[in-house]
Formats: C-alpha cells, structure tokens, sequence
C-alpha cells in the first residue's frame, strides 16, 4: 500500500492480467517507487505477476483517458492466514480518490481477514489503514550500511567450510535447513521447491553469491547467506543480505555472525558494491542486534496492517 491518495477513476477487476496489463503495472510500480523512496510490491508480488498461472485477484483504476493510475493485488492462495493485499497508485493521479476506490475494491473482492503492506510506511497508508479498520499487525525494517566502511572479522567456527551453492543438487537438502531455521516466521519458512525455483530461474540468480556453511567432517548444510545484487537503468546498484539462516543446532556458535560477514565481502569484493541492504522484523531483536554491530542503522519501515 503506497500512498493511496489518489486520482478518480473507474476500477475494473480481474482474475489475470494480459503482457500490456503486467508492463502498465511495472511502470506503475517503478514510478511510485522512485517518488516515494520504496518500491510498493514485495518480491513475491512481482514474481506472481509474471506467472500466469498464479491465483490472484488484480484490481485496476484508470483514468478518464485509460491510464493506469492504480493497481491493487491480492493473495488468495492462503485462506488461513487471510488475503494479502498489496496497492498503489500512479505519483501522478494521487489525492483524487482512486485510493480509496480500489480499498473499497479490495473489501469487496476480499473472502477473508485481510494482510495488507503498506511499503515506507507512508501516513497516508496509515489513515487509509484507520479508515478501513485495519491494525498495526507488524514492522518490516530495512537497514543499509556502507561496504566502504570496514567489515568486521568474524572467523568461522572449528570444523565448518564455505562454499557455493549447487543449482539441483543442493535444493531438498537447502529448503529443509531454511524451514528449520525460520520455522516460526511467517512467510520464509514455508517456502516450496517451487518457490526456490522461481527464483534460482530469476536475472539476477548467481550461485556464487550464495553462500553454504558446511559441516567439515559430515557435509551437512548448517547454515547460509544468500545475497542478491538489484540493478535497475537509472538507479545506483546495491546488493542485498537476502536470506540469511542457521540450523538451531549450530546457533550461538558465531555462525550468524561469520556468514553475515562472509556476505558482506563477496558483495564488496567480487560484485565491486558500495553498499547494501536488509530487512529484518522489528520483533526480532537478537537479529537486529547483529546487524546493528555491525554497521546496519534504520533506512525505512514496511508496516503490515490486518483486519482487527
């Protein structure tokens, strides 16, 4: 949910989306985006939009003239957890209601409790929220630090290798270590062979970049730092803590800290970045402690409001 004030105009719902459809929405996205400092979409949206065959319900508000000025998605894949709902509008067609046409779009389509981000926490999300009688349900942080300052040294434990990971030989065994590991987190630790997929399939995929820990004397995957690198034409590169995971067993070990580390120096020195990011709950303060020493401050919020 992105700033939701927005132009007037005529909302129309569909069960997919044609290619002109799926582009109009990308540039929708990149223009709020570059006006508002953070992309309104979370990475799951985008790749459901381009997958055909995901189920979803796609709201769009046009303009007098057909333009796109609003776009609203929702999630139906998951009737336990409620809708997930994600929704913005063009930078140009805002503060003339299209906003709240495509909420009361989203409540009508809607069959269930609803999740909805709002991504940089903008007010005029938050009074949309209010309206709609949504709650503060959780904080996504994103935190960034700069690769020109110095990493800190974090060797790895006694007996546990480095090394990349193998496309197809090392899927089973890496999706079960990351249920393990973010068992109790509400999205990442339910991913599916095909979600792994979808994304090792992804431009910006590079093996190298994703980092094993392993167990020296058994082989066993104990943990991992997937980083990702994000270009985009007119917009400084940066690369990203992607997913970072440790086995139970293997915690207060220092593993967290080495792969972090590990990460940080692949991204600096091999992708030539000057800077990265994450993002972290606001809940998870053992984690936001880590990242605070070593180096990460507070960028921006991503809030999610749920039905009350």
């Amino acid at each position: 949910m992105s700033n939701p004030e927005a132009s007037s105009g005529r909302v129309t719902r569909a069960e997919r989306l044609s290619p002109t459809e799926i582009a109009d929405v990308t540039t929708l996205a990149r223009a709020a985006g570059d006006t508002d400092g953070a992309d309104p979409f979370d990475e799951h949206v985008l790749l459901r939009l381009r997958d055909p065959d995901a189920p979803a319900v796609h709201l769009t508000a046009r303009a007098d003239d057909g333009t796109l000025a609003g776009y609203a998605h929702l999630d139906t894949t998951d009737a336990a957890t409620g809708v997930g709902v994600e929704l913005v509008v063009h930078p140009a067609h805002r503060r003339r209601g299209t906003g709240r046409a495509l909420a009361r779009g989203v409540l009508a389509a809607a069959d269930g409790p609803l999740r909805v981000w709002a991504h940089g926490d903008h007010p005029s999300a938050a009074a949309l929220a209010v309206d709609l009688g949504l709650r503060r349900a959780r904080v996504l942080w994103q935190l960034r630090r700069p690769l020109t300052a110095p990493i800190p040294e974090h060797p790895l434990p006694d007996g546990v290798t480095l090394r990349a990971f193998w496309p197809g030989a090392d899927d089973e065994e890496w999706l079960a270590l990351n249920a393990r590991a973010f068992a109790e987190h509400p999205e990442q630790g339910r991913w599916s062979p095909a979600d792994l997929r979808v994304r090792l399939d992804e431009p910006w995929f590079d093996p190298e970049g994703f980092l094993l820990a392993v167990d020296g004397a058994t082989g066993r995957l104990l943990g991992f730092h997937w980083t990702k690198v994000h270009e985009r034409p007119g917009s400084a590169r940066i690369g990203e803590v992607y997913v970072l995971g440790v086995d139970p067993s293997a915690h207060r070990g220092g593993l967290g800290r080495a792969l972090t580390a590990a990460g940080l120096a692949y991204l600096r020195d091999r992708r030539d970045l000057d800077r990265v990011m994450l993002y972290v709950d606001e809940s998870n303060t053992a984690a936001v402690a880590l990242y605070e020493r070593l180096g990460f401050a507070r960028w921006s919020a991503h809030v999610n409001y749920q039905s009350a």
